[in-house]
């Protein structure tokens, strides 16, 4: 199992880059995302997570029922102007959840494990907002930077322990 990467490890800042070669490495590394997603109980895993800055991520909204998207060099096309609030986690950030607004509906194009582009249309649900929140790793953006400036007040201390007790040199 792969060590995920805990807020303050610069990786979970970059904007990763794109994926090119569709190789068994590539291939092996998927295949770990998986299981590393499923024992940390996450819906979703960033290939940042787990120290890689690569255009990768994982997302699995049925409880392990169905088989996960493979997202590779994802492109979120159309965001609804309709919103929702709900708490969001982060296995990079563990114990600490917020409420995050983010767009009801979007659709998103991505690669998958064989380089084949496929599209996903007004997808929403707890799907719409995993999709958001592990695009967003993949662009160095964590999902704290969506709340309020009260909702990051708020949190402020957890986040410098966090740094702290898991990014020593």
């Amino acid at each position: 199992m792969a060590d995920i990467r805990i807020y303050g490890d610069p990786v979970l800042r970059r904007k990763a880059k794109k994926i090119t070669v569709f190789d068994d490495e590539l291939m092996v590394f998927i295949r770990q995302m998986k299981v590393d997603m499923h024992e940390k109980d996450g819906v979703g895993l960033a290939a940042p997570q787990v120290g890689r800055s690569i255009r990768l991520a994982v997302v699995d909204t049925s409880l392990g029922e169905g088989e996960p998207y493979i997202l590779i060099n994802p492109e979120i096309f159309y965001f609804s102007e309709e919103t929702e609030e709900n708490s969001e986690g982060c296995l990079s950030l563990p114990d600490i959840s917020v409420q995050i607004r983010r767009p009801r509906i979007i659709s998103v194009r991505a690669l998958n494990e064989k380089g084949v582009e496929y599209t996903l249309e007004n997808v929403e649900g707890l799907l719409s907002r995993a999709i958001q929140h592990e695009t967003d790793h993949l662009n160095g953006i964590l999902f704290i930077d969506h709340a309020s400036l009260v909702r990051r007040q708020l949190i402020s201390g957890k986040l410098r322990k966090l740094a702290k007790s898991h990014n020593k040199p």
